[in-house]
């Protein structure tokens, strides 16, 4: 559902912008380099640039447009205008909207704005965000169009209640006998790199289930425009440092980012320091929860790979992939360690459902440029080439030939993912 955007990390802070209807805060000082550089790492770990930055626009000038069934929505300005953007904030003013979703006006924000998980920033933290967006970033006066919900999301006034059920101002709780490592990961998790609105199933107020490792349901999956968000809980099929090379290079030995992580790892996990990425691998693995990883199936796997070697007798679906795919993810279904994905037993490939997989086929995908892995490497898209019918023998026989075992892919999967692709 595309109303299930709304209310998601990745999505925007909504409404006519930001008010600037109050004095600035006196305590901010000329000389705070070192305070503003911290800032900006915490504006990096909030991945505040994804969602209020635009290509060709100033940096947090807002404007980023989704487009739903509700009508378009836009990103704010965030930069220090007075007039457009926050630059008559007070702090205490920029903290209520950041961790409580209240602006100045007493205007609600509504949850796009993650500011359940954003509760959890302490003080140091949000007090180095204040100054770097006052005195690191340029204002800007970009007017964003306004966003304009229909009824009955129009109404603002009802995030009170929203916020009396299903928010906390509770601030972040240290895990009772974990490592100094696992707690700063379950910081950066809960908090600021609010993992749980992507990772933690929705109730039926389409608020995060969970909003920290008290309870099972904190990062056990869910769902995101029909594509399904894995488990964050063990993560049983990757060691820590595959973990970090995910996060600190959009790519590891068995898999790269795709969707919406494409976007998280390039603007946010990629800037993170080392010991960040090793301290949030530390608390993931720390958290448990997914069963063990199934034994392999080696003879199945084995049957495939020996049948797509030898070419003969192939149903259509093995022939689609020979023809478009064995060049890079091979006949074993295991790519190439740290350059193409494996699809035998991948995430993607197993889902229940098959629109991740199917939209990847259909538009392609490629590995963001990070600091850490600065190769651009690009899967086609093959919508062109493939029928609905061809995608979907495709999409099943990746879904069950190796160790594989998913459901079957039908041409009316792939013609409702087709349609939502941008022309």
């Amino acid at each position: 559902m595309k109303l299930k955007s709304l209310f998601i990390a990745n999505a925007l802070l909504l409404g006519a912008g930001f008010m600037a209807n109050a004095q600035a805060d006196t305590n901010v000082q000329p000389d705070n380099a070192a305070l503003i550089k911290q800032g900006e790492y915490v504006a990096r770990l909030g991945d505040c640039g994804a969602c209020h930055t635009v290509a060709g626009k100033p940096a947090f000038s807002g404007g980023l447009a989704i487009n739903s069934n509700l009508g378009t929505i836009y990103s704010t300005n965030i930069t220090p205008d007075k007039d457009h953007g926050i630059g008559g904030y007070t702090e205490a003013q920029f903290s209520d909207a950041v961790r409580k979703g209240v602006l100045p006006d007493g205007t609600r924000l509504y949850p796009a704005m993650p500011y359940p998980d954003y509760a959890k920033i302490n003080d140091e933290d949000m007090h180095a965000l204040y100054v770097y967006f006052m005195q690191g970033v340029k204002p800007s006066a970009e007017q964003p169009p306004e966003t304009d919900l229909s009824f009955p999301f129009s109404q603002r006034w009802g995030m009170r209640f929203w916020n009396w059920a299903f928010a906390s101002d509770k601030p972040f709780q240290p895990i009772g006998g974990a490592s100094e490592q696992v707690n700063r990961g379950a910081y950066l998790v809960e908090s600021l790199g609010h993992c749980g609105s992507c990772h933690t199933p929705r109730g039926f107020g389409m608020n995060e289930k969970a909003l920290d490792s008290s309870d099972s349901d904190f990062l056990a999956g869910g769902s995101l425009n029909n594509w399904d968000v894995p488990s964050l809980r063990g993560v049983a099929h990757w060691n820590e440092q595959e973990i970090v090379d995910y996060l600190g290079k959009g790519r590891n030995d068995k898999a790269a980012v795709g969707g919406e992580m494409t976007s998280v790892v390039e603007n946010s996990t990629a800037h993170m320091t080392d010991d960040d990425l090793k301290a949030i691998a530390a608390y993931i693995k720390f958290l448990g929860g997914n069963p063990p990883v199934p034994a392999e199936d080696t003879q199945k796997a084995s049957a495939t790979e020996a049948k797509l070697t030898a070419a003969k007798n192939l149903s259509e679906g093995e022939r689609l992939y020979l023809d478009n795919c064995g060049a890079c993810h091979f006949v074993t279904g295991k790519g190439a360690p740290g350059v193409f994905p494996q699809l035998d037993q991948a995430t993607i490939v197993n889902a229940k459902d098959p629109t991740g997989l199917i939209h990847t086929i259909l538009a392609g995908a490629q590995q963001p440029s990070t600091a850490r892995a600065p190769s651009t490497l690009a899967m086609p898209g093959f919508a062109n080439r493939l029928t609905d019918e061809e995608a979907a023998q495709l999409s099943t026989f990746i879904r069950q030939g190796w160790g594989n075992n998913a459901p079957a892919v039908t041409a009316k999967d792939v013609s409702e993912v087709r349609k939502t692709l941008t022309k």
